[in-house]
């Protein structure tokens, strides 16, 4: 392609001046190269700092500074975070150390949680381990004389109703860590085998390793209570039953709306009272304290629920009661298999049901959900229902209601429900960069969790950034404007030297805006070439430098992406432009007849 009169023109007067030109491309190209050079080693050393910050992942861990309690929710919701790369419960300090022995030594050792996509065993030499499989610290390793493949014997000790007890499990060792990873004394192990651990040094039974111990059987939550009175209750009745009950609301209702919560109507002559709860359920204690409190006045206490779903094969609606004899002939109702509520009652009891008539199983499955998913339980076939429903003891529901607020399970073996662990004491934490440790760090002390973070390393990395980014502007620009400065007087000099000539193109025909774009042109081709001087020069230099610390650092600490040239380039260019407008400016003033006056 043939290139516009007026870009020859200005190449081939570039050409015939070419000591003028090379002058002015080589003092351009000593702005830049230097330049470059400077912007390469701040590049090349803040990214070398902050990949080695990257790469140990100790940089990257948040750890709690104090005890905590937090929810199985809490660290489903935060594993969400785009921010996070891994984190996990850990355990009391207390519970977490176990006595380990080999052929060789006995030795206390600290036990810690870790599970798939571990960071810290996965960059320093390390497998996740799986059942029955442990890491070692290199400490440990040391100090216990093993090596990768050795069986170790983990004894878990307790003291329970003031006799000692323990258990014993063989760990294989699958990995030993770097030295870097952690200098202390520890054994990393799946996070199944810590929580068993500290669930047994609780005192409590591990059903799934056959551990003994005691069980903890979840207590009773209701949101309310109706309240059958013969009398109605006076002001100051009502009031008394909202102190130190937990019961926050007081209201009278009509039997027709008792009728179509629990499918049959109270007695004549009764008064019926709905007593709510309405932030946080209550307890057993408050059901001890209202009955308290109503002495003398023959009332009937019905605990209820608001929310509790539970459900059969055939969805068919569960009403709970539990009733003694003389209740249910007040009432109406047959006498109740298993009797009156009773807040110290088993599953034996609880686990029992009257159904509907067309309903001959000895045992149905219900399904209620909780916190976690769905809990599924057996209930055994007492008799006929009195109506069209299921009638479960009230202690049951109870039971579910404290499965919307903690975790409760139905262990088989047992057959009982029992609490499962809700809270977790604290965290391993570790974020996918160093440059999200500040936005957490941020997090964390506005939830009021006071955390130890390499935050200052971090920070002292961006004030590091940010002086030598200054530095880099302070010398830019005094070297732009003095490159400015030289291309403004050499175009503006020879426009000057080159105003007969000028004006002989002018006679030729040639437009005011073509002259104009003579000297940007120029510029332009001069900042070209100065830029490919430029970058020869910081290839070489930059080359030169790694080579002489590529053995000491192990990393270079001169370098740019090629993002950066492309930029500099188009920068060089626009200031190339706007240096020779003055120049150009020049030309568009010379007249034709100036060619003429020469002659």
């Amino acid at each position: 392609m043939k290139l516009p009169i007026i870009t020859r023109l200005a190449i081939l007067d570039l050409w015939h001046e070419w000591i003028l030109t090379l002058c002015m491309v080589l003092a351009i190209a000593s702005i830049l190269t230097p330049l470059l050079v400077l912007l390469g080693l701040k590049y090349g050393t803040i990214q070398t700092m902050h990949e080695r910050l990257m790469e140990d992942p100790v940089n990257r861990e948040i750890r709690p500074a104090r005890t905590l309690r937090l929810s199985s929710q809490w660290f489903t919701q935060f594993k969400q975070r785009d921010d996070i790369e891994f984190v996990i419960p850990t355990i009391l300090r207390g519970s977490s150390v176990i006595r380990v022995t080999t052929n060789k030594k006995r030795l206390l050792i600290d036990l810690v949680p870790t599970d798939y996509n571990d960071p810290l065993i996965l960059t320093n030499n390390g497998v996740i381990p799986q059942q029955d499989e442990c890491v070692l610290s290199y400490t440990a390793a040391k100090d216990l004389g093993v090596k990768k493949g050795d069986i170790l014997n983990a004894e878990i000790t307790r003291t329970r109703d003031k006799n000692k007890e323990s258990v014993q499990v063989k760990l294989r060792v699958v990995a030993i860590l770097n030295p870097r990873a952690d200098s202390l004394t520890r054994i990393y192990a799946p996070f199944e085998f810590v929580n068993d651990v500290e669930t047994y040094k609780e005192g409590r039974a591990v059903y799934n390793r056959n551990w003994p111990g005691g069980i903890v059987l979840p207590p009773l939550n209701y949101d309310g209570l109706w309240l059958l009175l013969p009398q109605n209750l006076t002001s100051i009745d009502e009031i008394n039953l909202t102190v130190s009950t937990g019961l926050t609301e007081i209201i009278k209702v009509q039997a027709n709306e008792f009728e179509q919560e629990l499918n049959f109507y109270p007695p004549n002559n009764y008064a019926i009272y709905k007593i709510s709860a309405k932030n946080n359920p209550i307890t057993t204690n408050s059901l001890n304290i209202v009955k308290n409190k109503l002495r003398g006045k023959s009332a009937i206490i019905l605990p209820f629920v608001n929310n509790v779903m539970i459900t059969d094969k055939n969805n068919t609606k569960i009403i709970g009661l539990s009733l003694s004899k003389l209740q249910t002939d007040i009432l109406g109702l047959p006498e109740l298999p298993w009797g009156k509520f009773d807040i110290n009652t088993n599953f034996a009891r609880q686990g029992q049901a009257l159904l509907p008539n067309n309903d001959k199983s000895p045992v149905i499955s219900l399904t209620s959900k909780v916190i976690g998913g769905e809990v599924v339980f057996p209930v055994n076939n007492q008799g006929a229902s009195f109506n069209k429903n299921i009638i479960v003891p009230i202690e049951l529901i109870g039971i579910l209601r404290t499965g919307q607020i903690n975790q409760i399970i139905f262990d088989q073996r047992q057959k009982t429900f029992l609490s499962a662990k809700t809270n977790y004491h604290g965290f391993r934490l570790y974020a996918k960069s160093i440059d999200d440790i500040p936005e957490l760090y941020s997090y964390f002390i506005s939830q009021d969790i006071d955390i130890i973070a390499q935050i200052q390393e971090i920070e002292k990395l961006k004030i590091l950034d940010k002086g030598l980014t200054r530095i880099f502007w302070l010398i830019a620009i005094v070297g732009i404007a003095g490159g400015m400065a030289a291309l403004i007087a050499s175009l503006y000099a020879s426009v000057e030297r080159k105003k007969r000539d000028i004006g002989v193109l002018r006679l030729m025909g040639l437009s005011c805006l073509q002259v104009f774009r003579f000297p940007v042109y120029q510029a332009i081709i001069i900042v070209i070439l100065s830029n490919i001087v430029a970058g020869s020069g910081y290839i070489a230099i930059s080359y030169t430098i790694n080579l002489m610390f590529i053995n000491e650092i192990g990393s270079k600490i001169c370098t740019l992406p090629s993002t950066y040239f492309g930029l500099i380039f188009i920068i060089t260019i626009v200031i190339a432009t706007l240096s020779s407008l003055l120049a150009a400016w020049k030309t568009t003033a010379i007249e034709p007849a100036e060619a003429i006056r020469e002659e």
